[in-house]
């Protein structure tokens, strides 16, 4: 059956199968989606008392996601907006003397950087740019802001053909390409040029272009305790382009213009941050020794004497966010640990504190960690909340006690009856390792009844789920299925040693992991081993190829945006030079047999199982030729299959929320149909 187009292909699975579709009023439905908002991008006064916060919502009218900034009382917890309109406002950052707020708006049509003046409701637009900003610093005087903007260049053109007549309407010309990056997912085909650090008058005025060189400047950005020196990341390296990761902190004199390197080793170095004091630097990294992940750690340096150490060696886990704390004597940081995203409290000198295990995270679609956290002066800390009942809300720790701020979706998800989501640890079959999973019941779950199980693997493949919100993890289970989320040997925050079992050995012993959990719910006797359904996108889509081609017990598959062949997608993905040095020993033509013994594609002649697919079509990270490649393969060899290609999207296909309704729907219709092993 031929689907040419996306709305006419949703519209006949409807009609195929209404009762995928048809949905009790007390449970979650597809058109769900467009009501539910999220917090993200948290910013807290000085003295604690307010709560700055980007709300995130959806637009059905556009099926954009549109969001604006709003203040939340940490003590009366009443709500007001700062800004307000169909566009986007975002990146918001306070002054140094907390009396104005800078962010970034789309509300004149391109992003630009605002100036709201709180006490009064004054609200300035201070530039004017041909390029978008990116994160907005202010100086420590509060007379400018300095930010990341994208500089064009002119681009190569190194044939101009002769003889058009004046008038004339020739074809368009021909793109000369010869930049190692020449696409990007989520951007396109790249244009010539680099981003640069700018500043500009907090009163408004002309922006003045700090950094120079062929090189990307950005990331987060610190100031001296004098406001003359700039410390920002960046890879200037010579060879930067085939070393992606070979970061440096680096120091701009803002009078000379001078840039010098701060750190010098091979590895990822980011993240600066100047102590109140001015004496230390702190920043993140790590030694690159080449595998497919490492703990990044936090170090601090003496700038007195370039004394270097890391505050986290003893950890294993991996930094993320880090911010001083205002007396200067210790920082605080977020890590992922078993799914969870927490908050700790680092001395300079003294034993680490846990200050909450509960950060949110911001990524409503699949359960994936992560959240945003911000430190007021007294050391009272806000941060997303987490919640497997709902999305990202804003919550506060004040002396140790928590307490939720925010209730953004009570009015979508009140009178919801969503389902019960439950930690599950088994012990891999393979070797015994401890695999930790979660569990998500259709409402109204009876332990006497049979349901259909639907595995749903996550993305990476060094990435971590936990118990957080999901739409479509909600979505699968509102239709009567028992979900099963798991994260398998590669997946991070569980340390150095279980992220790297997977290390040029990908896949492999994490389809045993998965199996494993399979059959840890078939045995508690509630699932119906004729209805196993398997999904999963990008590393997940990888392990869903991987396993309909070593096991026939599932009764469908719906593969999502998957690399098949590890060949052609080192070949075709944006950022190859990274997945050739850091995923495989080599290149591909010195090591073909090891690219193609885990290459999906490899043993598409032992798949039975009926394999939907999905993928964005502007997807440049596992680039829709990989699923073209699959699709055709498995038509050769007489496997029902069917191939969804959502026009537009790219890697991140659920970024507009019909796009999440229609991946859901194709799921759930393709599960449906092929509800019995042998149903044909």
């Amino acid at each position: 059956m031929k689907l040419t187009h996306l709305a006419s292909a949703l519209g006949l699975a409807l009609t195929l199968a209404p009762s995928a579709f048809a949905n009790d009023a007390h449970t979650l439905k597809l058109e769900d989606v467009f009501n539910l908002e999220y917090a993200n991008q948290i910013d807290i006064s000085d003295d604690g008392e307010t709560v700055y916060f980007v709300r995130n919502r959806m637009d059905i009218k556009t099926d954009r996601k549109f969001s604006n900034i709003w203040q939340v009382d940490s003590g009366s917890k009443q709500l007001q907006p700062v800004t307000s309109g169909v566009h986007q406002d975002f990146a918001p950052v306070l002054s140094p003397s907390g009396d104005r707020l800078a962010f970034i708006s789309t509300r004149d049509g391109s992003p630009q950087l605002y100036v709201k003046w709180l006490s009064t409701g004054a609200l300035s637009k201070i530039s004017n740019l041909t390029q978008s900003p990116s994160q907005p610093t202010w100086t420590p005087d509060g007379k400018s802001l300095v930010f990341s903007m994208f500089v064009p260049a002119t681009a190569k053109n190194p044939v101009n053909l002769p003889g058009k007549p004046e008038g004339a309407k020739w074809a368009d010309p021909a793109v000369f390409i010869d930049d190692v990056y020449y696409r990007a997912d989520g951007a396109g085909y790249s244009k010539a040029g680099y981003n640069h650090l700018f500043s500009i008058p907090a009163d408004g005025g002309n922006a003045s272009q700090l950094s120079s060189g062929d090189f990307d400047h950005g990331g987060a950005l610190s100031f001296s305790e004098d406001g003359n020196t700039l410390y920002f990341s960046a890879n200037r390296h010579h060879e930067h382009d085939l070393k992606p990761i070979n970061t440096e902190i680096y120091s701009l004199d803002l009078k000379s213009k001078e840039i010098n390197a701060i750190t010098d080793r091979n590895g990822p170095d980011r993240s600066p941050s100047v102590s109140p004091s001015g004496r230390y630097l702190a920043y993140v990294g790590y030694d690159d020794k080449g595998t497919n992940y490492e703990n990044a750690q936090l170090y601090i340096r003496d700038l007195s004497n370039a004394d270097t150490q890391s505050l986290t060696a003893d950890l294993d886990r991996s930094v993320e966010q880090i911010q001083w704390a205002d007396n200067g004597r210790g920082l605080y940081f977020s890590y992922d640990d078993q799914g969870q995203t927490t908050l700790a409290y680092q001395p300079l000198r003294g034993k680490r504190k846990v200050i909450t295990e509960q950060i949110g995270s911001v990524s409503f679609g699949r359960p994936y960690s992560g959240g945003d956290f911000d430190v007021s002066a007294s050391g009272d800390v806000a941060f997303t909340l987490a919640d497997t009942q709902r999305p990202a809300d804003v919550a506060v720790n004040k002396r140790g006690n928590t307490r939720r701020l925010t209730h953004l979706n009570e009015d979508a998800l009140g009178a919801k009856t969503l389902g019960k989501v439950e930690e599950l640890w088994v012990k891999s079959k393979h070797d015994g390792l401890g695999i930790q999973g979660w569990v998500v019941y259709p409402p109204e779950f009876d332990a006497e009844k049979r349901y259909p199980l639907i595995l749903e693997i996550h993305g990476g493949p060094v990435a971590n789920y936990g118990p957080h919100f999901s739409a479509e993890a909600q979505l699968f289970a509102a239709k009567g299925n028992v979900v099963l989320y798991m994260n398998p040997r590669g997946s991070d925050s569980y340390g150095k040693q279980f992220a790297q079992t997977i290390h040029h050995n990908y896949p492999s012993n994490d389809f045993d992991d998965l199996m494993t959990g399979v059959d840890a719910l078939i045995d508690k006797g509630f699932i119906d081993t004729d209805k196993l359904f398997v999904t999963g996108g990008s590393g997940g889509g990888v392990l869903t190829a991987w396993t309909v081609g070593h096991t026939d017990r599932f009764a469908a598959a719906v593969v999502a945006k998957p690399v098949i062949n590890w060949f052609s997608f080192v070949l075709t993905a944006d950022f190859y030079p990274f997945f050739t040095d850091y995923w495989f020993p080599g290149k591909p033509w010195d090591h073909m047999q090891h690219y193609m013994e885990r290459s999906p594609i490899s043993y598409v002649g032992k798949v039975k199982t009926p394999t939907m697919l999905l993928t964005g079509e502007a997807d440049y990270r596992t680039p829709i030729s990989e699923t073209e490649q699959f699709y055709q393969a498995l038509k050769l060899q007489g496997v029902d299959t069917a191939m969804v290609r959502i026009p537009d999207a790219s890697h991140g296909i659920t970024a507009r929320p019909s796009n999440l309704m229609a991946k859901v729907a194709y799921i759930l219709w393709w599960f449906e149909k092929h509800g019995e092993k042998d149903a044909e």
